[in-house]
């Protein structure tokens, strides 16, 4: 069977945690074909995020250019942008395809460094319009306005509740005009989590890349993740990376 192309649009993380790493990990496992646009590069471990620096814009639209008039795409991921201008020119590319856009809205690492300024996370609303479903963990939901932002702009995202408090994590998908669908979960104790947002989203891209409604895309992505969680290596004294290779 021919496997679903997945783009994505992210940064790169040297540590192969998260970022353009973990998406590579994550589609591959789940029987994808994976391309990219980096947007950004990172200088970053287990501990924290040394240096980033952004890719120029032009050059960023040109990856997505050659992905899709090439070998084509049928489901994007868009993950660390580095600036508004790259999150304009990926608005741009986007809007002429007609296939499933997840976005994770990312502004801050695991560790606590910011991946994003003021005015990128302004530009996200463009990005956002064009999501089939967005995101967000609980520092970047209320950086977006909570659940009462996110209801103005009919948005379809999903709430992700791994950093909130307590034994449970329990994750909401919200799509407008519809009951939210909850899945709660036992906590799983780990340090070891750097890079579960960006594999929950290249997730949910290939599964609905490969025709999953979305509800069931993001339980598969939910399974996913929690597989990785508990197959983590243990490398890094800080976040460490999850266990890609290891789910079967």
């Amino acid at each position: 069977m021919t496997p679903p192309r997945i783009l994505s649009i992210a940064g790169s993380d040297s540590s192969g945690g998260a970022g353009i790493q973990a998406d590579i990990k994550t589609v591959t496992m789940l029987g994808g074909y994976a391309m990219t646009a980096i947007c950004a590069l990172t200088a970053q471990d287990t501990t924290g995020v040394r240096s980033v620096m952004a890719v120029d814009p032009e050059m960023v639209a040109a990856q997505i250019d050659a992905c899709v008039n090439d070998i084509g795409v049928d489901a994007v991921k868009i993950g660390m942008l580095g600036a508004p201008e790259i999150a304009a020119v990926v608005a741009d590319r986007l809007e002429r395809l007609s296939i499933p856009i997840v976005f994770d809205p990312v502004m801050i690492a695991t560790s606590g460094a910011a991946l994003a300024d003021a005015a990128t996370i302004a530009a996200f609303e463009r990005l956002m319009a064009l999501a089939t479903l967005t995101t967000p963990n609980v520092p970047e939901l209320e950086a977006l306005g909570g659940d009462p932002g996110m209801h103005a702009r009919r948005i379809a995202y999903i709430a992700k509740g791994g950093d909130a408090l307590g034994p449970e994590v329990i994750d909401r998908l919200v799509i407008p005009g519809q009951p939210e669908k909850l899945w709660t979960a036992p906590r799983i104790d780990t340090r070891h989590t750097h890079g579960t947002g960006c594999t929950m989203s290249s997730a949910i891209a290939t599964l609905l890349a490969r025709g999953a409604s979305l509800e069931a895309a993001v339980e598969g992505a939910r399974a996913f993740v929690r597989a990785a969680l508990l197959a983590a290596p243990g490398f890094g004294a800080g976040h460490g990376p999850l266990g890609h290779q290891a789910v079967r």
